[in-house]
């Protein structure tokens, strides 16, 4: 709990770090600018892969497979445009990483062995025998 109330406030911080560096360079206006550009390119984008994550997940649909890929990768699509549409040029940063397909294969490949891992396993399955009896046979009521 105390390494996310951390990552919260230091988030801030080093965005307003950003926010002083940039702007001492290329000037307040530009650096307003720069902010707004990425916010509305970076949502064109993940609209754009959304889209094409919905398209492979529907073709997955298809072929009987489970879309595990497609739906990790909209959950972290979605929070992409999130972070791309805060200000900040931190938060710019990840969600770009986590928008382009490739960054995003690296980051979940681990989720995704993990996943297969467990499908392949059958330590999930008891066997055993069972026997129904009925109250009616014995004479109980």
């Amino acid at each position: 709990m105390n390494s996310f109330l951390l990552l919260i406030l230091s988030i801030p911080l080093i965005e307003i770090y950003l926010f002083i560096k940039v702007g001492s360079y290329i000037g307040a206006l530009n650096t307003i600018m720069l902010i707004i550009t990425t916010a509305i390119i970076g949502v064109i984008y993940a609209r754009y892969e959304g889209f094409n994550t919905l398209k492979s997940g529907m073709s997955e649909l298809i072929k009987n497979k489970i879309p595990l890929y497609e739906i990790i990768s909209g959950a972290a699509l979605a929070f992409a445009a999130i972070l791309l549409i805060l200000p900040g040029f931190a938060t710019d940063i990840i969600g770009l990483l986590l928008i382009f397909p490739p960054t995003r294969k690296v980051l979940f490949r681990n989720v995704n062995n993990k996943y297969q891992k467990q499908n392949n396993s059958k330590e999930d399955f008891i066997n055993g025998e069972f026997e129904d009896i009925d109250d009616d046979k014995n004479g109980k009521i």
